[in-house]
């Protein structure tokens, strides 16, 4: 029997079954469960094609190739063709049965019904595509793990956060993720040992804070995943809180600026009513600011304040949600303090009050520096005095009162005589303190109505309020008596004088500038005079001054036209009758003024700083003419006076060291003569640089010396190897007392000291027999010679002096 044949047993199955012939496809059978699922009897679908069960063309393709249909059908899921033409999804199985001993073989096509669980996938598909959306909707990064670190799950905002690539995400290559956001952490190795830790306590949730190096902020917070109350997993968030850390940061910036500003800040509500005030409220109004918490701010200015201003201001803020300006602010001390107050209102989106805040910086030091710069634009900042504007304006409303009552005034001009020496000498923070002592003396001497004015330097102008010829001259006699009196200052006293021009309005000038160019005329008339004197201006003198300034010019053209030249005059040893030396002199001869004296324009050089041009000049003139007497077998010491000015320039012991190894000149054919103001200089600047030039060789003379502020001291302290009298000593020999004792006294301390004395000035026999029995070491002096041109003076290095000349020969004294 077939196996069609005894179809029996296919009634009991439960799956749907069709026998079908192998070779045409034609149902051979059908049991119950089969017709149940076609929902067509047995008897109708036994002779017809299995192919009438297919749904789709996939399906008749299928049992187009029975050989491969065994092979394709052992399980595949499909539909099947109900008779009524709905379709149901079964899970279809084909095989190949025997048919019986001669019956060759057949399929047996078994479908179940499918149609619940193919629901419950349609269902379970629909959540995990929900479930997918969810996730990828989602703000945060979102990754899935199983405990051993294998990628579950993950959403595009992960790969967003992280830029990582979706398709290295969907190739599961975990260990290359892993690696891709750990490069991009800032500490990889930190990031990656802490990942490792919480991987190893699964029960455990934490939250971390990472920092990208794209600058990015994450908040990492990691659950553990449960199933069944067993940990399986672990889920890892990661929110980006980049812009939240940077509102934390400024909020704790602003927060860090309203505790530690300088200005005085309160925070108020929409009331108006103080909430907050900073340490700065309380610097401004001392330890009471915490009581004004919880008022209206307006309260903080109310006393000082007019009411009605107060008013406008609240009007004002109420407007335009701001206000700007100064108030009045009540100090715990009872003073108040002016203030500048920027009150702001901050609104919400809807643009009503919420809170405002005020900013109040204290003006007091402002308004001190503002009184400051009022006074000093009518002040002199060194002494206190008024200055020219404040003089000015006084002397405008002087001559408008005195042309309404006919009356007159005087200006007089105040020059210190030889204050640069000071200023060049002691320093200039010394001479400003000298100006200030001046500055005292002279408004002592002065009226009430009087005004005294500092111009600058040491020039002072004074108002006489009234004041006519007579009343000028007793002011200026008493200003010169009074500067008579010594000054005191640091331990060292000392005088000073002083030059005064008078001018007088109307005659003299009808504006301040008329007047004061007028006086300082005068003044200068004063001290082509001889100083310490006063005088009135006179209109000649415009003419002494304009021939002053001329000279001063043709001077400073002189070198380049070869009108200057330098004379020397001899240095005579008292105990060998031999010339020694020669003491450097410059000379000008002007086609205007013809031969000018240097007393005439040495002080000119001094007063404009061309003295240092001049000085140089001198300085390489001597030096190559003496290394000329060299060469030529006629070695002699050059002595070169050196000004205080010259001295001081930094490149001065430089400049003399080339000079002497240009023209190969020993340094001790070379000698400087210096004022003793220069000693008194910077002490220890002073003492190096003398140390220095004597450490070469070059010798060191005292020029003038007794004139000047002697003090023993620096003799024995600095390298000095000669001191020269001044001719003002020795024009006196042998008659006058007291000069013969300055002399023999400045001689003894020479040789004590074991420095050589030269005198100066010496013009007869009777003077060097004097100064020769004083043991006198040299002599210069129209006795021997006057200045003589640089040939004159070789020529007569190379002849035997006069005997009158010689002081001392073979022993016997003249």
């Amino acid at each position: 029997m077939t196996v069609v044949q005894s179809h029996g047993w296919l009634d009991g199955l439960q799956e749907a079954v069709w026998l079908v012939d192998e070779s045409t496809l034609l149902i051979l059978r059908a049991n119950a469960a089969a017709e149940r699922l076609a929902g067509a009897p047995v008897a109708a679908m036994v002779g017809t094609s299995v192919l009438g069960l297919a749904s789709t063309p996939q399906d008749v393709a299928f049992w187009g190739e029975p050989a491969q249909v065994v092979a394709d059908g052992i399980h595949s899921h499909t539909s099947l063709l109900r008779a009524d033409g709905s379709l149901v999804p079964v899970n279809r199985q084909v095989s190949r049965v025997p048919n019986g001993p001669d019956g060759g073989t057949i399929f047996m096509v078994t479908m179940l019904d499918r149609s619940i669980q193919a629901a419950t996938e349609r269902e379970l598909e629909t959540l995990l595509s929900e479930l997918r959306a969810t996730l990828d909707s989602a703000a945060d990064g979102m990754l899935v793990c199983n405990l051993h670190g294998q990628v579950r799950a993950f959403n595009q905002r992960l790969a967003q956060l992280w830029g990582i690539p979706r398709e290295l995400l969907l190739e599961r290559d975990d260990a290359a993720v892993y690696a891709h956001m750990a490069a991009q952490v800032q500490d990889a190795a930190a990031y990656t040992d802490r990942m490792a830790a919480i991987a190893r306590e699964p029960m455990q949730e934490s939250t971390d804070i990472l920092t990208l190096k794209s600058g990015v902020v994450l908040e990492l917070r990691s659950v553990p995943q449960f199933s069944q109350g067993r940990p399986v997993g672990r889920v890892y968030s990661y929110r980006d809180i980049t812009r939240q850390t940077e509102i934390q940061a400024s909020l704790r910036l602003a927060a860090r600026v309203f505790e530690s500003s300088l200005d005085a800040i309160f925070i108020a509500d929409s009331q108006h009513r103080v909430l907050r005030m900073n340490p700065g409220c309380e610097r401004l109004v001392g330890p009471s600011a915490k009581s004004f918490e919880g008022c209206m701010a307006s309260s903080l200015f109310g006393g000082g304040t007019d009411i009605a201003f107060m008013e406008q201001v609240l009007e004002g803020w109420a407007r335009d949600g701001f206000w700007e300006g100064e108030l009045w602010l009540p100090r715990d001390s009872g003073a108040y303090c002016a203030v500048q107050l920027s009150w702001v209102a901050l609104r919400d989106d809807e643009g009503r009050l919420v809170q405002s805040i005020g900013f109040m910086r204290d003006l007091t030091l402002q308004h001190a520096a503002q009184k400051r710069i009022e006074e000093l634009a009518y002040s002199d900042v060194l002494t206190g005095l008024p200055n020219r504007l404040l003089l000015s304006q006084r002397v405008d409303t002087a001559i408008q009162g005195a042309r309404q009552s006919d009356t007159g005034f005087a200006i007089l001009f105040l020059d210190l005589d030889r204050f640069k020496i000071i200023n060049d000498s002691l320093g200039h923070p010394f001479g400003d303190r000298v100006l200030q002592l001046v500055a005292e003396r002279l408004q002592a001497c002065l009226r009430q109505t009087d005004m005294l004015c500092r111009l600058g330097g040491d020039e002072f102008v004074i108002y006489l309020h009234g004041g006519d010829a007579v009343v000028a001259e007793s002011v200026a006699r008493r200003i010169l008596d009074d500067m008579l009196k010594p000054f005191m200052l640091d331990g060292m006293g000392f005088s000073i004088q002083c030059s005064i021009g008078m001018a007088l309005y109307p005659q003299d000038g009808t504006t301040l500038d008329e007047l004061i160019k007028q006086a300082d005329t005068a003044m200068y008339r004063v001290k082509e005079r001889g100083r310490g004197s006063y005088g009135f201006y006179q209109p000649q003198m415009n003419a002494n001054l304009l021939s002053r300034m001329q000279m001063e010019h043709a001077m400073r053209q002189a070198l380049g036209q070869d009108r200057m030249a330098v004379h020397y005059q001899p240095q005579v040893n008292m105990a060998t009758g031999r010339i020694t030396g020669a003491e450097a002199l410059i000379r000008w001869t002007d086609p205007e003024f013809g031969a000018v004296s240097p007393g005439q324009f040495i002080p000119l050089a001094e007063e404009s700083g061309y003295i240092v041009t001049l000085g140089a000049w001198v300085m390489e003139q001597a030096v190559r003419e003496a290394a000329q007497w060299m060469h030529s077998g006629m070695p002699i010491v050059i002595s070169v006076n050196v000004s205080a000015l010259e001295f001081r320039q930094p490149d001065f012991v430089d400049r003399i060291t080339r000079l002497l190894a240009v023209h190969q000149l020993p340094p001790t054919l070379l000698e400087l003569e210096l004022t003793e103001t220069i000693l008194l200089q910077d002490a220890l600047e002073m003492e190096q640089r003398l140390r220095v030039l004597a450490g070469l060789g070059i010798g060191l003379a005292i020029d003038d010396f007794g004139t000047g502020y002697s003090s023993l001291a620096y003799l024995k302290k600095l390298p000095i190897s000669k001191l020269k009298i001044d001719q003002s000593f020795v024009r006196g020999l042998p008659d006058d007392d007291g000069d013969r004792a300055i002399v023999s006294a400045i001689i003894s301390m020479g040789r004590a000291l074991h420095i050589e004395v030269v005198a100066e000035g010496v013009e007869t026999e009777t003077q060097q027999a004097v100064l020769l029995q004083m043991q006198c070491d040299h002599y210069q002096g129209f006795l021997c010679a006057p200045g003589l041109p640089a040939p004159e003076f070789r020529a007569m290095l190379g002849k035997p002096l006069p005997l009158k000349a010689q002081g001392r020969r073979d022993g016997l004294q003249i």
